[in-house]
C-alpha cells in the first residue's frame, strides 16, 4: 500500500484502540502495539515508540475531559505519579536488554492478564462511612465524584499497596509501552478502594505522565518512527476525546467483555510469535 493508504490505515486503528482504552482505562497501547506488531509487521520497539507517543496523547485527549467532568483524583494521582515514573524509567533502561522475542511473550502475557482483570466483576467500595485511613487523611486524599444522584464521597485506602503496585505499572510501561492501565487501575480499585470510574478516569491522567517518562529513552535508542508515530498518535488522540464524552452514561460491561475477547486471542497470537521466533 502506498503512504497515505498505509497513514489512514494506521489512524483507523489507533482510534478504535483510542476510544476503548479511554473507556475502560487500559490505554490504547494494549492494541496498537500488537496489531502493529503482527498485522503490519514492524519490529516490536519501533511499535512500542509509537504507542509510547499515542499514550501521552490519549492523556492528553481524555485526562482532559475527565478532570474537567470530576471523575479524577487529582491528589491521588500526582501522588502515585512518583512511583510509576521511577519504574518507567527502570523498565525503558531494560528494553535494549531483552530480545525482541522475549518482549512479545511478555506483553502476551501482560495481555492475558489484562483480559483477566477486565472482565472481573467490580463491585463499587463504599467507603465513604469505613474510619479515615489515617496516611490517605494527612495526605488530603479523599474526595467525591458526580453520579446519577449527586456527588458520592469516597475514602481512599491503603495507599502503600498503592505505591508499591504503581512501581511495577511503571516498569511495564516503560518496558513494553502499554500505559499499564491494568494495573493502575488494579490498585486504585482493588486496593486503594477508589471507584472504578475514579480508576478508570485516575488512570488515564496518569498514563501519559508515565510514558513521556519513558519516551525520551525509546527516542534515545532511535525506536520513535515518527511516519509510524504520527498517525498512531493523531487516531488514539481523537479515539480517547470521543470515548471520555461516553464514560458518565455509558455502561461500559459489554465493552469488557468484547475488549477482553479481542485482547486474549492477540495475546495468543503474540506468545506463539515471540515462543517460535516469528517477529
Amino acid at each position: 500500500m502506498n503512504t497515505l493508504t498505509f497513514s489512514a490505515t494506521i489512524a483507523a486503528v489507533a482510534f478504535c484502540a483510542g476510544f476503548l482504552g479511554s473507556l475502560t482505562g487500559l490505554g490504547g497501547g494494549f492494541i496498537v502495539t500488537p496489531v502493529l506488531t503482527l498485522l503490519f509487521g514492524a519490529d516490536i520497539r519501533y511499535a512500542i515508540g509509537a504507542s509510547l507517543i499515542s499514550i501521552i496523547a490519549t492523556s492528553s485527549g481524555a485526562a482532559a475531559a475527565y478532570v474537567k467532568e470530576g471523575f479524577t483524583n487529582l491528589r491521588v494521582g500526582m501522588l502515585l505519579e512518583i512511583a510509576t515514573v521511577l519504574g518507567a524509567l527502570v523498565g525503558a533502561s531494560l528494553v535494549a536488554v531483552f530480545p525482541a522475542r522475549v518482549l512479545t511473550v511478555i506483553f502476551g502475557l501482560m495481555l492475558l492478564l489484562s483480559a483477566y482483570l477486565t472482565t472481573r466483576p467490580r463491585a463499587e467500595h463504599l467507603t465513604a462511612d469505613l474510619p479515615p485511613d489515617p496516611l490517605a487523611t494527612r495526605l488530603r486524599l479523599d474526595s467525591e465524584y458526580p453520579t446519577a444522584a449527586g456527588p458520592q464521597r469516597y475514602r481512599v485506602r491503603h495507599v502503600p499497596g498503592g505505591f508499591a503496585l504503581m512501581w511495577i505499572a511503571g516498569v511495564l510501561s516503560g518496558l513494553l509501552g502499554i500505559g499499564s492501565g491494568a494495573v493502575k487501575v488494579l490498585a486504585m480499585d482493588q486496593v486503594m478502594f477508589l471507584p472504578f470510574k475514579v480508576s478508570t478516569a485516575t488512570s488515564n491522567f496518569m498514563i501519559g505522565v508515565t510514558a513521556a517518562a519513558s519516551a525520551g529513552i525509546y527516542l534515545r535508542h532511535g525506536y520513535v518512527d515518527p511516519g509510524l508515530a504520527m498517525p498512531v498518535m493523531l487516531g488514539v488522540l481523537a479515539g480517547s476525546m470521543v470515548g471520555a464524552r461516553l464514560l458518565f452514561g455509558t455502561s461500559t460491561r459489554r465493552l469488557r467483555v468484547l475488549f477482553a475477547i479481542v485482547i486474549a486471542v492477540i495475546a495468543l497470537q503474540m506468545i506463539y510469535h515471540g515462543a517460535f521466533g516469528k517477529v
